[in-house]
């Protein structure tokens, strides 16, 4: 920013607009109920907790018990946890006996976390 102009350097100096790009732009833009789909999905994504679930599960399916072994925190904690992320279908389950095993819904979210680790290494 120049103080002493009083000016921001980041934005145009004169009020021009593309009518061309804004109109190119707006029709490949996502339709507003997705854009507040990917919304919720990266407010799910927000948790730091929740990032250490995906990250584990993203390496081998666990249960609510390996999963708050794993963490140091309670049972009760990691299931508000999937809770969560099962409502947002970042995760899926499955019953095996008395033992519910969560694993990673596919490999989109995996993919999604790798890409902004690589994104911030490169900051």
């Amino acid at each position: 920013m120049n103080i002493e102009a009083g000016k921001f350097d980041d934005v145009c100096e004169i009020n021009f607009t593309d009518e061309e790009a804004v109109i190119l732009v707006r029709e490949s833009m996502s339709e507003e109920a997705k854009v507040h789909r990917i919304a919720e999905m990266f407010k799910a994504l927000s948790d730091p907790t929740r990032i250490r679930i995906i990250e584990a599960l993203s390496i081998k399916e666990l249960c609510v018990c390996d999963l708050a072994n794993l963490l140091g925190m309670t049972q009760s904690a990691i299931s508000h946890q999937l809770r969560l992320l099962r409502q947002n279908s970042i995760l899926k389950y499955r019953k095996e006996g008395r033992v519910v095993y969560y694993s990673l819904d596919d490999e989109h979210v995996s993919e999604i976390l790798n890409s902004v680790a690589s994104h911030i290494s490169h900051r």
